[in-house]
Parts: structure tokens; sequence; C-alpha cells
């Protein structure tokens, strides 16, 4: 069986798609389904490659028993529309960006999608706010993470097994 293959991307790759990344990554984990689900991210722009992830994303999210400090910035690349399966915008901008160079449109989806119980329709950038922020991010990407992985076993039921 083929892994179920998932990035997380926003602008620059140091807030909330690092942050989606751990989340998920530790949901995963819960589930016992590391093997069977990986889990990436990446930035639609090349303003911190390389990287770690906002001390403030990783603060925050250590607050709540995610380890984001392993992660690095890296840029989007052709190759990540064939490799994942799920391609997840945190906005619409990104969302937009990566819809205009995807050949494979039907893996390209908006985050928040993933939490129709929420009335955000995005992933607001927290990079020039205040802890609060991160903190609402955070909750916002818990969500939305939890409706991702159940879409993903809804429509792979053999990743259950």
């Amino acid at each position: 069986m083929n892994k179920v293959n998932v990035l997380f991307v926003c602008m620059g790759n140091i807030c909330r798609s690092p942050t989606a990344h751990g989340v998920f990554e530790a949901l995963v984990e819960q589930y016992n389904l590391s093997d069977k689900i990986s889990v990436g991210s990446a930035g639609t722009h090349a303003y911190h490659v390389g990287e770690a992830p906002d001390e403030r994303s990783q603060a925050v999210a250590l607050t709540r028993g995610y380890d984001l400090s392993t992660q690095q910035s890296r840029l989007i690349t052709k190759q990540d529309f064939e490799a994942f399966d799920y391609i997840l915008a945190m906005d619409k901008a990104n969302l937009y960006s990566l819809s205009k160079v995807s050949p494979v449109q039907d893996r390209v989806f908006s985050l928040m999608d993933f939490a129709p119980e929420r009335d955000e329709s995005e992933v607001p950038d927290p990079y020039y706010g205040g802890d609060r922020g991160f903190e609402n991010v955070l909750t916002m990407i818990e969500v939305a993470s939890q409706g991702l992985l159940n879409h993903i076993l809804k429509s792979n039921p053999n990743l259950s097994h």
C-alpha cells in the first residue's frame, strides 16, 4: 500500500504551514498511522528557505505539546504536485498561487475546507501580530487537522485496518 502524502503550504513556511505540519504529524502518530500517512510543509515564496519555524509559532505550539524545532522552511517544488496527495493552502492567496502552477488541480485544497464548523475560510498570517494570533491559528489548525484526517480515513478505508 502506498502512503498518503500530505503537504501544508503558506507563504514563507515559518508560521502557519509548519504549525499545521506539526499538529497533523502528531495527530497521525496519535492514530498510529505514521507508517501510512506522511506529512510535510512548504512555502510559496523563498523568503525564509532553510530557517526554523518562527520562534512564536514554536513557543505556542510547545504549550500544547507540538514540537516544531526539527522543521526547516523550504520552497514548494514542481515535484511536490506529483508526490503529495493533499496540498493544503492556508489562505486564498496561497491557494490561488498553488492552483496557477499545479498540474493536478484535484490535489490542492484550502485547509479550512476541512473545518466546516468554523466560520473562517482562511488561516490568517500571525507573523505581524501578537501571541494571541498564534494561539488562534493553532486552534484553527487543530480543528481543521482533525477534519482532514477524518476525510482521509473516510476516503481511504484501508488505512484504518
